[in-house]
């Protein structure tokens, strides 16, 4: 998969940060399809595209279960799109399911 933004997101609990690189991440994956935030919101079912605004500024995520309308409108396969935003999303449970070394940090 080719990806522009690392996927080896470091282990971060700031929430607010990590939505911030997630809606970077979707940002450049639309902008390198040549979507605007408008087409993106047409191809998501999505009425207004302020909210993509919102999602790719940080201020929302996608929501889980429309995950497969963006990763078919981002032209990627939805599983690994479901991953990559599990990492900014749920960096825990992104740990434990996909990390050998699952150690406890306190």
């Amino acid at each position: 998969m080719e990806n522009e933004v690392p996927l080896k997101v470091e282990f971060e609990t700031d929430v607010a940060t990590l939505r911030r690189k997630a809606g970077q991440w979707l940002r450049l994956r639309r902008e390198k399809l040549g979507l605007s935030q408008r087409d993106l919101a047409r191809l998501v079912n999505i009425e207004y595209y302020t909210f993509i605004s919102q999602i790719e500024a940080g201020r929302g995520r996608v929501p889980s279960d429309r995950l497969i309308f963006w990763a078919r409108a981002l032209e990627m396969d939805p599983r690994e799109f479901a991953i990559t935003l599990m990492q900014f999303y749920d960096p825990h449970t992104h740990r434990l399911i996909f990390q050998e070394n699952n150690e406890l940090i306190d």
